[in-house]
């Protein structure tokens, strides 16, 4: 450690009196600290380990925003060519299973996986598992009686308090670097529309350290290094060791991780100013934007436009918050929602299902060209005349629902278009109201305050979703 990594503390001790006086009378709190900090690498490095990942071409990682790097990028962007794909990783039992990246072993080819300790011997690698959203692989290597890394719990882990790593930057292996943890919960690093968080920390890491372990004051893992914002800014970012340790223990069990869903497309109420104004009375909640068909929320209580503000008694701020709260339940699991509907509370239960492997997000894809559904003869069809705030609908409900009035058409830029509604659209509910014609919806909205909006409940698709209509 030199005193220009940590400004405040080299102010510290230079105003003590010991460092006032003669070297040979520097004081206790210097000397304690270097001792600690010594003691936590004495600790911890005999259980990291270095990865070698042979048989690959190098790949640029890809899908990350500009200026944010997995560990094997260079200033210029091209990857670094790092001897054999090198990274980090870190025993966590000592019967040989090994915490990295997955992003260290995602390609590795036929020459394989290999893992060097610190004592010098060589072990060929199996990977028992490896989970791309969170970046948490697991490795297996015949061996027993290896010296463990123990973890501690992130949750605990205060901004400010000491944090280390060590890793293999640069084919410069056991490589301690030390710094602070400098921000929690860091959740929208990657624009990723899964639940991610990280731990940002100061600690100087660089190419190589991916898959290394960021450790507190007593030599326990708060994180496992993922990211750098960039080299040399001075930023990186760690998974957890809650979330990482949970998902390690997935994949030594079944080889995959299987999480917790509700199959439901969320907005934060704070990330929306239109939903805002519709529910003045509320700052903080997740709204259900979409539920998606063949999901566990599909045939429950749960109605697209509830606002969902506590999970088993937790507030829910943020969508984030949702997330997580979710995922850390039990597949199968009952939840106790509790939701905004119609002006007021209500508690439903919702059983949570397994998360599909290869889940396309509803926010993230492109809408398909809409292909109108095969009618009978023209002659049959009947539009009623003139237009409700935009929506021109038939006389009687479509064929393809039981209930509900059928959108036929759209006028651009009316109201309708505005609220977001699309020809072919089933309106199930207005302003908390079943309708199943145009009498029906005329009535409800003619004994509706229009001033803030009235919400309808859309099937479109398959997918339940809604609209807000404002004249």
């Amino acid at each position: 450690m030199t005193l220009r990594i940590f400004p405040f503390l080299a102010a510290v001790l230079l105003s003590s009196p010991a460092f006032c006086q003669e070297p040979a009378a520097v004081g206790p709190l210097a000397r304690q600290l270097n001792d600690s900090f010594a003691g936590v690498f004495e600790k911890v490095a005999p259980a990291v380990v270095v990865i070698e990942v042979k048989g690959a071409a190098e790949t640029a990682v890809t899908g990350l925003p500009e200026g944010l790097e997995f560990f094997f990028r260079g200033p210029d962007g091209r990857p670094i060519p790092a001897p054999n794909d090198q990274g980090s990783g870190f025993v966590i039992s000592q019967d040989g299973y090994i915490m990295t990246n997955h992003h260290v072993v995602e390609s590795a080819g036929e020459g394989g996986i290999t893992v060097r300790l610190k004592d010098g011997r060589k072990f060929p690698a199996t990977l028992v598992g490896s989970d791309k959203k969170s970046d948490i692989a697991v490795l297996k290597v015949d061996a027993d009686q290896l010296p463990v890394a123990e973890f501690a719990d992130s949750d605990t882990a205060k901004v400010g308090q000491f944090a280390f790593a060590i890793g293999a930057p640069y084919d410069l292996p056991y490589t301690f670097t030390v710094g602070v943890i400098s921000a929690k919960g860091r959740d929208d690093i990657t624009r990723s529309q899964t639940y991610e968080e990280y731990i940002q920390t100061d600690a100087a890491i660089h190419p190589g350290n991916s898959g290394g372990p960021l450790c507190d004051i007593d030599g326990k893992v708060v994180g496992v290094n993922t990211m750098i914002s960039g080299i040399n800014r001075g930023l990186g970012f760690a998974v957890p060791s809650n979330i990482a340790r949970a998902i390690s223990q997935q994949l030594m069990a079944k080889g995959r991780v299987a999480r917790s869903w509700l199959g439901i497309e969320i907005i934060g109420l704070e990330d929306n100013e239109e939903a805002q104004k519709y529910f003045p009375g509320l700052t903080k909640g997740v709204i259900v934007r979409n539920i998606e068909p063949n999901t566990p929320a599909y045939d429950s209580e749960l109605r697209a436009g509830d606002v969902i503000l506590k999970v088993d008694g937790k507030s829910i701020a943020r969508s984030r918050d949702l997330q997580r709260e979710i995922l850390s339940k039990k597949i199968g699991q009952t939840v106790q929602l509790e939701i905004w509907r119609n002006d007021q509370t209500t508690t439903i239960g919702l059983r949570t299902g397994e998360q599909p492997e290869k889940l396309l997000r509803a926010s993230n894809r492109q809408q398909p060209p809409r292909i109108p559904p095969a009618r009978s003869a023209p002659a049959t069809k009947k539009l009623t005349p003139g237009g409700i705030h935009g929506l021109l609908l038939e006389s009687a409900p479509h064929s393809d629902s039981a209930r509900g009035v059928h959108v036929a058409e759209v006028e651009p830029d009316s109201p309708a278009a505005v609220a977001g509604l699309m020809a072919d659209d089933i309106i199930t509910e207005a302003a908390g109201k079943p309708v199943n014609s145009r009498e029906d919806l005329e009535a409800v909205l003619a004994g509706t305050d229009l001033s803030r909006g009235a919400m309808l409940l859309i099937e479109r698709n398959g997918q339940k979703t809604f609209g807000i209509l404002k004249p």
